[in-house]
């Protein structure tokens, strides 16, 4: 009986990430072809990967970069839209785009009297604007979770590490788990 157990442990460790995965994946792909649902199974996406890409291109273009901008100062006066436009426009800024905010991983030192240490990532290393000297701020993303706290710490305490942000951040979401 021991045995069966830990062969249906071992099946479901191997199987249950890759269904879990898969679910996901076609859960996201159905989600997003009923968006534009044309009838046809995956026409939806197939339009909206071609419509995003010319918006891409033509977003690009140097004519049509001062209309982006007159648009975004529109949306950021209208009190309530300002906030929500420019908290989904900065989350979208630290992940992806010319602009990646989470691109110099550190640890921590978290005391002087510790060898206790964290993993995050500065996302300033000047502070001057709100009259801070010689402290960074770094952010450290959360374990299994879509959150963080942001810290303002001595630079002495930081040691950037030479490592690519994305193997820092699966190693600090994992918890540890994935190798660096």
């Amino acid at each position: 009986m021991k045995r069966f157990f830990r062969y249906f442990l071992n099946g479901l460790l191997i199987m249950a990430p890759i269904i879990l995965t898969v679910w996901i994946v076609v859960g996201v792909i159905d989600w997003l072809d009923s968006l534009l649902d044309l009838g046809i199974p995956g026409l939806g996406i197939l339009l909206m990967i071609l419509l995003l890409t010319v918006v891409g291109f033509i977003g690009s273009s140097y004519l049509i970069k001062p209309l982006i901008v007159v648009m975004e100062r529109m949306l950021i006066r209208v009190p309530l839209v300002s906030i929500i436009y420019s908290s989904i426009k900065d989350l979208f800024d630290a992940f992806v785009g010319d602009n990646q905010k989470f691109n110099k991983p550190v640890m921590v030192k978290m005391a002087e009297d510790s060898d206790n240490c964290k993993l995050g990532f500065v996302t300033q290393e000047v502070l001057t604007s709100i009259n801070i000297e010689d402290k960074v701020a770094v952010y450290f993303p959360h374990s299994y979770n879509f959150s963080g706290e942001l810290f303002i710490i001595p630079s002495r305490n930081i040691t950037y590490i030479d490592l690519p942000s994305s193997e820092v951040m699966k190693f600090i979401v994992s918890g540890g788990v994935s190798s660096l």
